[in-house]
């Protein structure tokens, strides 16, 4: 344990020009007391650890002193790339995998660009999570995150509407889709891939057998087709609406995405007064009704005579506060 704190301090001091007792014991989670100590190890064991004294002082390496301990982990290699997303880091369980990573390319770069990875930090924040929702990680996210590094195949039990079912996974990979997490993995009997809720999960168990990965297996063309198909299966209706320029614009925005584009690609061209008439898939009446409101005038709902009559009747009563 106090090997690997010394070794995280050479490089800290190596990526930095100084540093103070107080920052070192923050980043190493020690008392100053215990970094005065270390620096005085590291000193005797022919590290040039230098201790400015005064208010403003702090440690530093002299003598241009460069470490070769700079080689990455397979681990922290992996979470290297995936540094950029800090909580799903940390709730993959590899937060520390990064931050050692992060330390060991900082300390291999020449001074001149030593600061990248703050600079970076500075300019680019990825904020998976959907607006106006608590994140929650998945309790068994860790395991089933160990067994997609690793090849491992996992038995899942989870929840499929009011019943649990058994599986054995080939787990291939993790998708992190507006806060909710999802596994990608090939079930070896009949050998198709499909995606499963983590959060549904109720155990995971890894028998330490490892499957043979299919290197043609692409993830993000894989997860894309999967979430056009769900989009799609959704949809069990149609309604017909008329749009104005401003609300063909914003229909993607109010409806889904997936039936926005199909929708407007099958339209005809827009009529004489520059509206555009299509036929719009949706999940149900229901969810076209709270969608479309979003629209307001921008969008005529033409049939069926049902909703439209529910939108006429809508927008008498709205305008009886206007009028």
């Amino acid at each position: 344990m106090r090997a690997a704190r010394l070794i995280k301090m050479v490089l800290l001091l190596q990526s930095r020009p100084s540093m103070t007792a107080a920052e070192l014991a923050r980043e190493l989670e020690v008392s100053e007391r215990t970094i005065t100590r270390d620096a005085q190890a590291l000193s005797e064991a022919g590290v040039p650890v230098y201790a400015d004294r005064g208010r403003v002082g702090g440690y530093r390496l002299i003598g241009g002193y460069r470490t070769r301990l700079t080689g990455l982990a397979r681990s922290e290699a992996e979470a290297l790339f995936l540094s950029g997303v800090p909580t799903a880091l940390r709730e993959m369980g590899l937060e520390d995998a990064a931050s050692a990573a992060k330390l060991k390319v900082s300390a291999a770069l020449l001074p001149s660009v030593s600061d990248a990875s703050r600079t970076a930090a500075q300019r680019f924040h990825l904020d998976a999570p959907a607006w106006f929702k608590e994140p929650s990680a998945p309790d068994l996210l860790p395991p089933v995150a160990d067994a997609v590094w690793d090849d491992r195949r996992i038995t899942a039990r989870y929840r499929r509407r009011e019943e649990e079912v058994e599986r054995e996974l080939e787990p291939y990979g993790l998708v992190l889709k507006a806060g909710m997490w999802y596994l990608c993995a090939r079930v070896p009997d009949p050998g198709t891939f499909r995606v499963y809720r983590i959060d549904r999960f109720t155990e995971v168990a890894a028998d330490g057998r490892r499957f043979d990965r299919d290197e043609k297996f692409d993830l993000q063309a894989f997860w894309e087709e999967q979430a056009a198909l769900f989009a799609r299966s959704i949809l069990h209706a149609e309604i017909v609406v008329r749009l104005t320029d401003t609300g063909v614009r914003q229909l993607s925005y109010a409806v889904d995405p997936v039936s926005a584009r199909d929708a407007l690609e099958a339209a005809a061209p827009p009529d004489a007064e520059g509206r555009v008439t299509l036929t719009l898939p949706v999940e149900s009446y229901e969810v076209a009704y709270t969608q479309l409101l979003a629209l307001g005038p921008e969008a005529e709902v033409l049939g069926p005579p049902e909703l439209r009559s529910r939108f006429a009747e809508a927008a008498a009563r709205a305008a009886k506060y206007y009028i």
